[in-house]
């Protein structure tokens, strides 16, 4: 059966795997390229915000223009028996970053996750508050995207909400070593994380194509929305916001896109 999600030139997409990064010196270290056209600073409020960043530069045009952006308002999804989410994430020294729009704990290699006959290597997971992407209108006080690229240069991004709980252990080595300043960085081999541990076991999900939720917005991103969240107490939360602050974009047009729910019929999120 051909797949209903189409493929991209791998020529034609910019390959920006830190989705967040301030500079583009640091998304070339990470491995891709930075887009034509020159850098400006953005943000989350003010002439900076999401809605000037596609006038901030030509680089920044998607921001504006584009007819797959992310995130989007989950609702209505179609049912389909879509292929189970496997995830190997290795356990790996901490090295988090504050680049100025978030927390980004960066992973080396050996790390995946496969989707059907899709294989995508993880390169690295942030955090959002609240959550961009909504289920029928509802948000959750945080979001994690687990960014991962695939051998020709696709990014896959696992998204998961973080509801308000119980004091959530995997998150609390990642904030114990939190930079508190924009462009700080923590590398050390005394603290081990691993994804996992921010993954709930229930991996039903809603898939659509989409597009980085950050400049320069580029589209073709496959996105995997995890339907259950996993919980981080109230103080956890605050110690985000109290460092990095608000940082999600808007809910963007859904248009023609085809939402696609792989929970049985009657399932719902817990």
């Amino acid at each position: 059966m051909p797949s209903m999600f189409p493929k991209l030139n791998p020529a034609v997409f910019i390959t920006l795997f830190f989705v967040a990064e301030p500079t583009f010196a640091a998304q070339k270290e990470a491995g891709g390229q930075a887009p034509s056209g020159p850098a400006a600073y953005w943000g989350y409020t003010g002439d900076n915000g999401p809605e000037k960043w596609g006038d901030l530069s030509p680089a920044y045009a998607l921001c504006k223009s584009g007819g797959q952006q992310s995130p989007i308002d989950i609702n209505h999804p179609q049912q389909a028996g879509l292929a189970n989410i496997e995830t190997d994430y290795r356990a790996v020294p901490l090295h988090v970053v504050n680049n100025g729009h978030t927390i980004q704990v960066n992973y080396g290699p050996g790390s995946s996750m496969r989707v059907g006959n899709s294989s995508y290597e993880l390169l690295q997971f942030h955090f959002h508050s609240p959550s961009e992407n909504r289920t029928k209108g509802d948000t959750y006080p945080m979001e994690i995207h687990f960014v991962h690229r695939d051998d020709k240069g696709m990014l896959g991004v696992l998204a998961v909400f973080v509801k308000q709980g119980k004091k959530n252990l995997g998150l609390h080595e990642i904030w114990s070593k939190m930079p508190r300043s924009g462009g700080d960085e923590t590398k050390t081999d005394d603290v081990i994380i691993n994804g996992h541990d921010l993954l709930p076991e229930n991996r039903d999900y809603y898939r659509f194509v989409g597009s980085l939720t950050t400049p320069p917005c580029t589209e073709g991103v496959q996105w995997h929305v995890l339907r259950n969240p996993i919980e981080a107490s109230a103080e956890q939360i605050d110690a985000f916001l109290k460092i990095v602050g608000e940082n999600a974009r808007p809910v963007q047009p859904v248009g023609h896109r085809l939402l696609i729910d792989s929970a049985p019929t009657g399932a719902s999120a817990h």
